[in-house]
Parts: C-alpha cells; structure tokens; sequence
C-alpha cells in the first residue's frame, strides 16, 4: 500500500483538525512512554492551530498529562482517554461519570502476577491492559477482561493494537468529537479526524456524518474514505498546511503587516 499525503483533503482556514496520538503521530513503541516524538511536530501543530483559528484538539486514548508532556509547551484541546476526559479550547475540563473498576482492576492485577510480560496502565477514568510483549496472552486477557466488564456497571471494552481499554460506557472518540464541534472555535467548521487503530473508528464515523474527512494512518479496515500509509506520509500532510500558514504570516521587508 502506498497513498501520497497530495491525496489527502485539504487543510483550510475552515477545518476543525482532529488528530489520534500514538501511530498517527508518532510510531508505536515497546512501551506508552517510550515514543520518540518527530522534529518539528510541536512546531507544524502550533503553525496548524493558529491557521485554523485554534481549532485543533488531540482526540486520544492517552492521559491528558502524557499528551501535554510529550507535545509541551502546547496546550491543545484534548480528547483523553478515549473521550472519558476532555479539555476544550478555553481549558475547561469535563470528564465522565467515574465507573467501578474494582472488578477488572483485580482481574488485570491477577494476569500480571501470573504473565509479567503484561503491562497496566491505570488512567483517571480508564484502564489499559498491553500485550505488545506477550501477543501470544490476547485470547487469555480478552477472556477475563471481558469476564470482568460482565460483571460490572457502566463499562464498554475495546481491543486496539496490542492492548485492552476499559472506559466508561456511552463515551467514545466520537461522542468527544461531536462535543467539541458544538463549541468554538470548532463550530461551524469541516472536521477531519486521522487516526490508526480499530478505536478511531468511532470519531470516523462521526466525522463523515458532519459531512467532513477520516483518514486512516496505516492498513486495517475501516469506515474512513481516505487513507494514508504511515506515521511519516500523515505528517508530511501536516507540515504541508503548516508550511502554508508560515508563508500567509511573512511579511515582505518594507511592507506593513
């Protein structure tokens, strides 16, 4: 497979921009904190923020902390942990309900005695359970993670790459999306959303239904009409529409602003 980042719609003064984290952003690694996250990408975000009026947000399954920390000095408008915590454009927090984890917090903890080649990440209103260097315990962790969503209140489970989240039920990708776009500055706009894993589809399908653009990031099926081939095409389609919002604010020597 090989998509041109030419192929792909058009950033515009108009666009309320949406971006996935890991694999979208930056390529997977071994583990959550060891990403390397590429030169120049807090600049092309910054050039892409102001461009489109700051409406770009992060829509992620990670901590709002980690997005921040790995995207510092940036403050974006954020969609964490699978929509289950969100940050608007003036900084205001909203998150979800907080749901009884007991029964999947012990289910996990008891995996991890037995297989230490798992890894819990524990969030503020999600869990995560990796076995990116144990893919042979998928059907093991499936089963009793989803034992332990049976038999509690107000859970959803969702498979990605190489791990299991567990979130509050009724919140997604695309619920989190659809929040911000009835908000400034992302009202009024055509959203695009770019995104890696089975666990974007939800912002994808929202997306397209607001008459905008998804774009896969790499192979799977999925709902979105376009697609691109890698971490690296999808941000050379970013720093293109930066490089035009860079040029738009030169000012010729001699000329006013």
């Amino acid at each position: 497979m090989h998509m041109s980042h030419e192929m792909l719609p058009r950033i515009t003064d108009d666009t309320a921009l949406f971006l996935d984290f890991d694999g979208t952003l930056v390529e997977l690694a071994s583990q959550p904190e060891a990403v390397q996250v590429p030169a120049q990408l807090v600049s092309t975000l910054s050039a892409l923020s102001r461009r489109v009026g700051g409406a770009l947000a992060m829509v992620s399954g990670r901590r709002l902390a980690d997005l921040d920390h790995f995207l510092a000095p940036l403050k974006l408008p954020a969609a964490a942990e699978h929509g289950a915590l969100c940050r608007d454009a003036a900084g205001l927090l909203t998150d979800a309900a907080q749901a009884d984890m007991q029964h999947v917090l012990h289910a996990a903890q008891s995996l991890l005695k037995q297989h230490p080649g798992l890894r819990l990440e524990e969030k503020t209103r999600a869990i995560s359970l990796h076995y990116r260097h144990a893919p042979e315990l998928e059907r093991l962790c499936l089963q009793k993670m989803r034992e332990a969503v049976a038999l509690s209140d107000g859970l959803d489970l969702m498979q990605g790459k190489c791990v299991i989240d567990i979130k509050p039920a009724g919140v997604s990708k695309g619920t989190a999306i659809a929040a911000l776009m009835a908000q400034p500055p992302f009202a009024g706009r055509q959203p695009v959303f770019a995104g890696d894993d089975v666990t974007d589809e939800a912002g994808f399908e929202q997306v397209q239904r607001l008459g905008g653009h998804a774009i896969k990031v790499g192979a799977g099926t999925t709902l979105a009409r376009h697609r691109c081939d890698g971490v690296a095409s999808l941000i050379a389609w970013l720093q293109a529409a930066g490089a035009l919002e860079a040029s738009a604010a030169t000012v010729t020597p001699g000329m006013s602003a």
